[in-house]
């Protein structure tokens, strides 16, 4: 297996950035080895050979460091009962995690306007602009992701961000955790805030109704 080691070890590096449904398994590693690098042995030494490799780099999780200043957004999707229609709206959450506070507002739909628009409402609503905000890969925000944190930006980004002058953070495709604050906030909102589905006449109606309930859970004590 010697002249295949390095061979094995970029496909398992390579692993990581997809799904974990989509990773290699010990057999597919043997097929290629056959068929890309004209391998002839039997299948137990590929297969003994990627255990040790998987043990040797074996992933593993720092906990995260939250910085006063620093957010993160994310959107979800809940029912609404609007006027009598019942609708599945994004609602769009700035996280942040030193505190633990956040906002939350409902759109019609999750585009460029309203990713200005629930960041703009956010800031009002602090009373400030976060120094630092991380997102996930949503195409409101990225074009074309070309490397493990090299992004393209759609036009409508830095439009917003030389306006209010916050560095952006992205994280790594498949590693939510970097941003599992606001995830857990996308959670609890709809579980709290938006349960049962909400009777409104407009979406400014239950906006300021979310605004009253993101202002007064800040009187939430948390565990610890």
């Amino acid at each position: 297996m010697d002249p295949h080691v390095e061979w094995v070890h970029r496909v398992l590096e390579a692993d990581r950035e997809v799904p974990r449904k989509q990773r290699h398994r010990a057999t597919r590693i043997f097929d290629r080895l056959k068929a890309e690098q004209g391998y002839e042995g039997v299948t137990r030494p590929v297969r003994e050979l990627v255990v040790e490799l998987k043990a040797i780099t074996q992933e593993v999780f720092v906990p995260l460091v939250h910085r006063p200043g620093e957010a993160q957004v994310d959107f979800g999707h809940a029912l609404i009962n609007v006027n009598g229609v019942l609708k599945k709206c994004p609602f769009f959450v700035l996280s942040l995690p030193y505190s633990d506070a956040f906002h939350v507002q409902v759109f019609e739909r999750e585009c460029t306007e309203t990713f200005w628009a629930g960041h703009v409402r956010a800031f009002e609503f602090f009373g400030a602009v976060p120094v630092r905000i991380s997102y996930d890969n949503s195409k409101v925000a990225v074009a074309k992701i070309l490397g493990s944190r090299d992004r393209k930006l759609t036009d409508g980004f830095p439009q917003l961000q030389s306006h209010y002058l916050f560095a952006e953070h992205f994280c790594r495709v498949v590693r939510g955790n970097e941003k599992g604050v606001v995830e857990g906030i996308v959670r609890y909102s709809r579980a709290n805030f938006l349960v049962p589905v909400p009777q409104v006449r407009t979406l400014d109606e239950l906006n300021a109704r979310l605004e009253g309930s993101c202002r007064e859970d800040r009187a939430r004590r948390l565990r610890g």
